[in-house]
């Protein structure tokens, strides 16, 4: 299973982490993990390479983790780019309980 979890904290979205594979279908096939890592890497690479923010991010085999810093997550773009990579992982994991699971929690 595929846990998704964002991290907020007063109203701002800070990251999210994805743990876990969804075991959907066999490695390299299973088309749930790929969309959910599609989705968790577009974020990264829009932070890193198109806003040039700082940020923290971890990737290893099933796992992947993205934050940025309270004043960095002041800024709109970064919002946007957040809030449209959790609608996407919800349209994605709608449906897919036995495989995926997102949350939202307050730190």
């Amino acid at each position: 299973m595929t846990k998704i979890t964002y991290f907020k904290k007063n109203n701002l979205y800070l990251g999210f982490e994805v743990s876990g594979h969804t075991g959907k279908d066999d490695f390299g096939k299973d088309l749930l993990c790929c969309e959910i890592s599609t989705i968790a890497q577009l974020a990264v690479v829009g932070i890193k390479e198109i806003l040039k923010c700082e940020k923290f991010c971890e990737i290893s085999d099933g796992y992947l983790k993205l934050e940025v810093d309270e004043k960095n997550a002041n800024y709109d773009k970064i919002q946007f780019l957040f809030q449209t990579c959790l609608e996407s992982f919800k349209s994605v994991v709608e449906g897919e309980k036995k495989f995926a699971k997102l949350e939202v929690k307050n730190v």
